[in-house]
């Protein structure tokens, strides 16, 4: 096999829509649940990485509830897991690249939460370290943002804008490919 499925931070603390804010896309889940599935059934490989946060007020620390995966990917036994506490997967307590390359993996399919953050980073890491990514775009979701930016005041963008854009930034600087649920299993 020369693909695999990266499925990144489907963790139950990004349904604290009081702690994150207002999300998108509700189908996130079922669509991640769709390609594990698809991957299973074909006997692909699957990564799964969690998200541990370093702050302890974080609800994605890992003496938190919501440190916990979704029931959809916690189910999965994954070929690779992956504890990180930053962005990038590719800067976990296991060394992502060197497993991918020692099993002759050169393709990604990319999914998860946050589209604008961890997924992104780490869907620009792969291309740049020459792998084909595909970001399932479907599945993965992210929040509202707002901050106070210098120079630009107080910058607000909507999760659907992020999404939008996250897409555009990853496509159009051919870092990946973006794809829907659908092409991916269909």
């Amino acid at each position: 096999m020369t693909r695999t499925l990266i499925v990144i931070d489907m963790q139950r603390a990004f349904d604290d829509f009081d702690f994150w804010g207002a999300s998108t896309n509700p189908a996130c889940e079922k669509n991640v649940a769709a390609l594990i599935e698809a991957w299973t059934a074909s006997g692909e490989p699957i990564v799964v990485v969690r998200h541990d946060s370093t702050s302890a007020r974080s609800p994605l620390h890992p003496d938190n509830p919501g440190n916990a995966l979704v029931d959809a990917v916690a189910a999965v036994d994954p070929a690779l897991f992956v504890r990180k506490n930053v962005n990038s997967a590719f800067y976990g307590d296991v060394d992502l690249h060197a497993w991918l390359g020692s099993r002759g993996i050169s393709e990604l399919v990319v999914c998860g939460i946050q589209t604008n953050m961890c997924v992104e980073t780490t869907a620009r890491m792969a291309g740049n370290l020459g792998y084909a990514v595909t970001v399932a775009l479907d599945a993965t979701r992210t929040f509202d943002l707002t901050a106070d930016v210098a120079g630009l005041g107080t910058v607000t963008r909507t999760a659907d804008e992020l999404m939008a854009t996250t897409a555009l930034d990853l496509q159009a600087g051919g870092f990946a490919k973006i794809a829907t649920t659908e092409s991916l299993v269909g």
